[in-house]
């Protein structure tokens, strides 16, 4: 991946249409790189997430073109390859795993971010139901080596529709159920890249299993 990470770092200090198009045999070679990790990774998934179907990787994998429309930054290209392996590929608003790699800031992680209001309602409603199950899982030591805390913004009071007196309100006020772990470049480009996510990705399943039962029951 190293070729693939130093492409991104030439993009990152040449973000405009005139470079990017001069070198886009070189940003075609690195996307199917990206690609193929991604096909091997969905099938290494697989193995231990029934949740996930036999999917085409270009379903998980964001584009690179940035919509500019509204916002003040008009670079028109993304810095980073990402992959979002999941039932409905990378539209999907179930619980998957997502790879980043940037070659400053490179990360795994999974779970739901920034849910609409129904799936939000409908995993707090889970949680419950059944805190103690999801505090086994998230506070799980080998879970919490990996992601130590839930990612995103949080209530400041308890949500609409829970009683603010509940044992557990603080997972309650949670606007997401994401997990993030950062990767090094060297990781990146090491040979066992692979296994080093799938591994990442096992540890995390416990957790994306319990947030798509909780969208298959109350949704």
């Amino acid at each position: 991946m190293k070729d693939v990470v130093d492409f991104l770092d030439n993009l990152k200090h040449n973000n405009n249409r005139e470079w990017f198009n001069s070198h886009k045999e070189w940003y075609e070679k690195s996307r199917q790189k990206v690609l193929f990790l991604t096909e091997l990774i969905i099938n290494e998934v697989r193995k231990f997430d029934t949740d996930i179907p036999i999917t085409d990787p270009k379903d998980c994998l964001f584009r690179i073109y940035r919509d500019v429309r509204f916002s003040a930054d008009k670079s028109p290209y993304k810095t980073h390859f990402g992959s979002y392996v999941a039932k409905g590929g990378r539209s999907s608003t179930r619980a998957g795993y997502y790879f980043h790699i940037d070659p400053d800031a490179s990360f795994i992680g999974g779970g739901i971010y920034m849910p609409g209001p129904e799936v939000l309602k409908a995993l707090r409603t889970a949680i419950y139901d059944q805190p103690d199950t999801f505090r086994e899982i998230i506070e799980y030591p080998g879970f919490r080596k990996i992601y130590p805390y839930i990612d995103g913004e949080k209530l400041k009071t308890a949500p609409k529709g829970f009683p603010p007196d509940f044992e557990h309100i603080d997972l309650l006020k949670h606007k997401s159920y994401a997990f993030t772990a950062g990767i090094s470049t060297s990781d990146v480009i090491r040979d066992d890249f692979v296994t080093t996510i799938v591994e990442r990705f096992q540890t995390l399943h416990q957790a994306n299993r319990f947030l798509n039962e909780a969208l298959d029951q109350y949704l």
